[in-house]
Formats: structure tokens, sequence, C-alpha cells
């Protein structure tokens, strides 16, 4: 009998080393004892041993449980019934002020189930972080609060440095990969809040690619963001987390993604980091973010 062999198999570049080393056991070990999530584990991202390596982690806010159910996400779906845990912007805060970093990112489940739909909360944590350490860089991934402004501008209000929030595909894919509440044009309307309360905060989205998209799908979709304002775009290959979520319909090569790259220098992107390992929460970015962020505060002192 012929060997079957696996479908669209993995080609070599997207192979990564498994998790090890100190520092990944001391934070893989500091977030069990706290009872804290991060999206590196929730969502299998395929850095974790990179990051968590290098002393970077990327904390999830408001449980392990979505109310919204995103055909690409490894994030439990279901009703939290608004249960959550109150202290965790100060357990968080307190979390980071033992890590020895200088940029953190801080992302969160959706909670549809909460009359704020958390922004409070994810607000709060941006300022005990802040209040901990002044000079901490925080970078946050937000939900889309439904695109209600003054949600967003709960959220924008804490003075996070960098606000990102991801279209995550191109329009045409959108209600086919995202949660049916989620919308293409909803998340360019939220990067356009967050300039409209602050046009001095650093924006930024991301794309995955590999569901399907054309080339000039993607090019439109870089336009509308760079329309609202956005200020960071970021490319990564989608992973197909398990068989019940959207089967992956190419995979991208890395000269692809460095074409990408380039089309973003020339329409001035700030910072593009494209690449099949790439996420929304990359440390080439973080680095780049770093710098410019540190610039502008010696520039304003």
């Amino acid at each position: 009998m012929a060997e079957t062999k696996p479908h669209n198999p993995k080609p070599s570049w997207l192979k990564v080393r498994a998790p090890i080393g100190e520092n990944y056991q001391q934070i893989k070990s500091m977030l069990g004892k706290l009872n804290l999530a991060t999206v590196c584990q929730e969502a299998r991202c395929p850095n974790i041993g990179e990051c968590w390596a290098g002393g970077t982690a990327t904390f999830m806010l408001m449980g392990e449980v979505c109310t919204r159910g995103c055909r690409f996400c490894h994030v439990k779906t279901g009703n939290p019934k608004g249960k959550i845990d109150n202290q965790e912007p100060e357990k968080v805060g307190w979390s980071i002020s033992q890590m020895n970093l200088d940029y953190v990112v801080i992302t969160s489940v959706n909670r549809d189930d909460m009359p704020d739909q958390g922004a409070d909360h994810f607000g709060r944590t941006v300022e005990t972080i802040k209040k901990h350490n002044p000079k901490l860089i925080v970078e946050i991934l937000t939900p889309d609060f439904s695109g209600i402004p003054e949600l967003i501008d709960r959220v924008v209000d804490s003075k996070p440095d960098v606000f990102a929030h991801n279209v995550e595909t191109v329009e045409r894919l959108t209600p086919s990969v995202r949660d049916p509440r989620a919308g293409y044009q909803q998340s360019l309307d939220v990067l356009a809040e967050v300039k409209k309360r602050d046009s001095q905060m650093y924006t930024k989205s991301s794309l995955m690619l590999g569901l399907g998209e054309t080339d000039e799908e993607v090019l439109q979709a870089m336009k509308d963001l760079k329309a609202v304002g956005c200020d960071v775009i970021t490319f990564g290959q989608y992973l197909q987390p398990t068989p019940r979520h959207l089967k992956v319909i190419e995979y991208i090569t890395p000269d692809k993604f460095k074409h990408w790259e380039q089309v973003a220098q020339d329409m001035d992107f700030l910072y593009c980091a494209s690449g099949p390992l790439v996420r929304s929460s990359y440390k080439a970015g973080e680095y780049f973010m770093k710098g410019v962020i540190e610039k502008r505060r010696r520039g304003n002192a």
C-alpha cells in the first residue's frame, strides 16, 4: 500500500526550535503561579521560544475565553458571563516589574459579555503598568470594542505608546475568516478613532497571508490602512492551529514577504515587519519602535 503524503506540508522556512532556556522557564513558572494568560500560549505562537528566551511575553487580559469565534484563532470561544479578575491590572503590573523588561505588549480576548467590553479593565492595566515603571514602553493589541468611540477613547486615554488593532485579512475574506461581529471597515474605524483622539499615538495593524487573498487585495488593504493613518504594518503566514480551523490555501515564500515589506516602505509606513513567522507582536518591530519612541521622549524632555 502506497504511503499517503500529508496534505500541503509546511515548507522548511516555517520550522522553529523547541522552546528552551532559563528565561523561558522563569517566565512560564511566574505566569503559572500568578494564573496569568499570554497570547503566546493560547494562540500557539511559533515564536514563543525566541521571545520568552529573550525575556519578552505578550500578556492576555480578561481570561482565556473569547466571546467571538474567528475561524483562524486557537483561543477558546464561549461566554464568560461577565466573570473577570478585578485585581488583574495590579497582578500584571507587578509581574512585569519583576521581569526586567523595557518593552511589553498587552492584548486581550473579546469580552462582548461586559457592558464596556472590558475597555476600562484594559485602560486600568496600562495605567498600572505605567505607574510601576513610567519608562516602560507599552504596546497594546486590542479588540474592536464594537467600534464604539467612547470605549476606544477610554483605552487611548490610558496612554499606551503603541495602539495596535488587526484587520487580520483582506476585505473580501473577512466574513469567512473573522467572527460576524467583527468587520473590515469596523477595524479601520478603530484605528481612525485612535488618531482622532490622539494624533501623536502610534498605530499598528497586521494581516495574515496564505488564506487565498490576491496581491491586488493585499495592496488595497495597505492603502486602506494608510488612509486611516496607520503607522506600522506587519505580515505573517497563516498557520492552521487545528483541523477544525481554516485550512492554509498557500504558503507564502520569504521572497514574497520581502516584496510586501518593500511595498510598505515605498508607501511610507513608519515600519513594516514581514515574514513567514512574523506575528502582531514581533521582537524586531519592538526594537524599532523602542528606538522611535525613546527618540520622541528625548525630544519632549
